[in-house]
């Protein structure tokens, strides 16, 4: 984004929230609802623009909605500490903890180790790594922990004399790209994995009362990831670029020579791996489980337990505790008081009406096929984050498209999931996603090479998920698209 919108932007967005304020609403709008839409266009444009930090922008309404009188400070600040920012809290603070202690590079290393020397197998086993890694760590550690790791195979590529004419770099652009696809397409397959996914959960909490929980979620995501993941492979592999050299000279040992440096597991590293495994075991097993023995365990509950006894366990081989509060703190609170920003806005259209009055402007959308609806619903996310944080674009768009179905007779997942599954998926340029900046700053890629590859995944990613919302979302979460139970109503 040019730094002359960025400033342009910077002014326009009070400037059209006090000129909106001037002229007041339309008929119909009551004057609080009014309010957190002007409120909405505000934020929409800085965090479309980052003229400031979006998480700043996340703050307004702490300010704007007790001042307009369109909610109070007391229910605007509850949303900030939402319990689905709590669960976030604690998936980052699990993190913190793998990164601290090498956990994620072992893991990553070991995988890639197991799939082979072969040029495609080794970019599926880096793609299988930063996918399962990325489910429970944030996707920009994990593209940053992988590119180093990348970049050694890539050197080791080059300076082998074996090596066929032009070949490393077209392997250092397909494995860059898979490194950073992989990185997005694996933080859908969990509740944690990207903030998206958080997001819906907290806005569907907020507006209707009920839980999206971490095994409902695994169930559709885990399934989408490993399709689009597949699939990307597929296309990165067989179409994207052509390989004239099919095994790797001593990729293998590269491989086991990082894997060698790292030694053998040490204490610390074997008491982190087995907090993470009973943490995701009691998210996983937690519904059918869990609450039969504590009826009143929740994801954040784990989470922050998990938390918790990160800082009570002696790390074994240092005279400290597994995570301490200052490496704690370096957690991204900016995403945390996003999250907060996030669930403000939709307690705003909630508890003013404005979601009500936004559904019946939209009722002429219901003479669309069902199937063209989503397809219009999910592309229009993909390409709008190609150039806007996804986190900020669904905190913006949820409530509405909430809606937005509603008004078109239709159960509010149809489209909220597809919004939430779609704004992971943007793969076109460098300023889409922070894994694609990671691995455009390696130098082995130019923008033209992630437009000409990003564009057609896009296209992929669009088709797999508009067909998975259309046909198996009310399978998996048996519901009926057309059918709208009463909690969603408030009847």
């Amino acid at each position: 984004m040019s730094s002359v919108l960025k400033k342009i932007t910077l002014f326009a967005g009070p400037a059209i929230f006090l000129f909106l304020q001037f002229l007041g609403g339309p008929e119909g709008l009551s004057e609080n609802a009014f309010s957190v839409l002007c409120v909405t266009i505000w934020m929409a444009l800085w965090w479309v623009t980052e003229a400031v930090p979006i998480a700043v922008t996340a703050l307004l309404p702490i300010v704007l909605f007790p001042l307009t009188g369109a909610i109070d400070i007391g229910t605007t600040t509850e949303s900030y500490g939402h319990k689905y920012v709590f669960l976030y809290l604690g998936g980052f603070i699990l993190a913190a903890a793998i990164e601290r202690w090498g956990l994620h590079k072992r893991i990553a290393l070991n995988i890639i180790n197991l799939i082979g020397s072969n040029i495609k197998k080794i970019i599926l086993g880096f793609m299988l790594a930063t996918a399962f890694l990325s489910m429970w760590i944030s996707n920009t550690a994990t593209s940053v922990m992988m590119l180093p790791i990348g970049t050694a195979i890539i050197a080791q590529l080059k300076d082998n004399p074996k090596t066929v004419e032009n070949e490393t770099e077209i392997f250092g652009k397909a494995l860059m790209l898979a490194i950073a696809y992989s990185a997005s397409i694996g933080g859908i397959a969990t509740l944690i994995g990207t903030p998206p996914n958080l997001v819906l959960a907290g806005i569907v909490e907020e507006l209707y009362g009920i839980e999206i929980s971490f095994s409902k979620w695994i169930v559709l995501g885990l399934p989408v990831s490993a399709l689009v993941l597949f699939l990307c492979y597929q296309y990165l592999t067989s179409r994207a670029f052509d390989f004239k050299q099919k095994e790797f000279p001593g990729g293998k040992q590269e491989i086991r020579r990082l894997l060698k440096q790292l030694g053998n597991m040490r204490a610390s590293e074997k008491r982190v791996m087995i907090i993470f495994i009973i943490t995701a075991f009691c998210w996983i097993s937690r519904s059918f489980l869990l609450q039969k023995l504590f009826p009143a365990i929740d994801d954040t509950i784990i989470a922050m337990a998990a938390a918790v006894l990160l800082f009570l366990v002696p790390a074994g081989d240092a005279d400290r505790k597994l995570l301490t509060w200052e490496e704690a703190v370096q957690i991204p609170w900016g995403i945390i008081i996003l999250f907060g920003g996030g669930m403000a806005l939709a307690t705003g259209f909630s508890e003013t009406g404005l979601a009500e009055w936004i559904g019946s402007q939209l009722v002429n959308l219901e003479n669309l096929p069902l199937l063209l609806l989503v397809v219009i619903l999910v592309a229009a996310v993909n390409f709008l984050t190609e150039i806007t944080s996804n986190l900020a674009t669904t905190a913006m768009l949820l409530p509405i498209l909430a809606s937005m179905a509603l008004a078109l007779n239709l159960h509010p997942y149809f489209l909220m999931v597809g919004a939430t599954l779609a704004a992971s998926c943007a793969f076109m340029l460098p300023v889409a996603t922070p894994p694609n900046a990671v691995v455009f700053g390696s130098g082995y890629l130019k923008i033209p090479d992630m437009i000409r590859t990003g564009f057609w995944l896009n296209i992929l990613s669009i088709v797999v998920i508009s067909l998975i919302i259309y046909f198996g979302l009310p399978y998996l979460w048996d519901f009926d698209p057309r059918e709208i139970p009463s909690k969603f109503t408030g009847n």
